[in-house]
């Protein structure tokens, strides 16, 4: 990934938050074949005995669920706003535009796991996202005839993360008055830019601290 050492978020605890405020991963790994194959689905992030574990549920017998079947190398990729940043707002303007955006990246080994676990899963994905006792539509208030056909066609999966690595490209490396500047033109544009626009208001003391 594209990850100059100013662009790296080095705070593990803001990079933990990333990935939970940004669940709906892309999940890629290579088939038989060596063809990539891709899926995007929500998945849980956790920590035991120091490791970081992902988790989740796809459908049987698609292509990722063969690929994965075949090779548990995966990358998981998370991703947050990002936006145009034009060169114009730079002080010195002779110089390329660019994109600020964030993004993180996990590498693991993941594992298919068993009913029990599957249950598990669906029953955390739902109560979580449900997030409502009283709606009607958690995990406990599903027929369990439904759910158990549902499980036939479903397998959950586990993924040791064996590397995690971030971009938080942000306008590290301008200068004050371009930084500021850009602050001012993204919050402008609202949506995507404003949020950029608040990531980098909170590294300001740190990128220019006066003290």
């Amino acid at each position: 990934m594209y990850s100059l050492p100013y662009f790296i978020e080095n705070d593990p605890a803001v990079v933990m938050q990333f990935i939970k405020d940004h669940p709906f991963a892309f999940l890629s790994g290579c088939d038989e074949e060596n063809k990539p194959v891709v899926t995007q689905i929500p998945v849980f992030i956790d920590e035991r005995d120091g490791k970081l574990f992902l988790s989740g549920h796809i459908m049987k017998n698609t292509d990722h669920h063969k690929a994965f079947s075949h090779n548990q190398n995966v990358l998981a990729v998370f991703t947050g706003a990002h936006t145009y940043v034009s060169a114009s707002w730079y002080a010195s303007k002779e110089q390329a535009s660019t994109w600020n955006y964030m993004t993180v990246q996990a590498r693991g080994l993941l594992k298919f796991t068993d009913e029990a676990a599957l249950l598990n899963i669906l029953k955390r994905t739902t109560d979580h996202y449900e997030n409502n006792p009283s709606s009607g539509a958690n995990f406990d208030d599903l027929p369990e005839e439904y759910v158990q056909r549902l499980s036939k066609a479903i397998v959950a999966f586990e993924i040791e993360v064996t590397a995690l690595d971030n971009t938080f490209k942000l306008s590290q490396n301008r200068d004050e008055k371009s930084y500021h500047n850009i602050i001012a033109k993204l919050k402008e544009q609202g949506g995507d830019g404003f949020i950029i626009a608040t990531e980098m208001e909170k590294r300001t003391s740190q990128l220019f601290n006066k003290d």
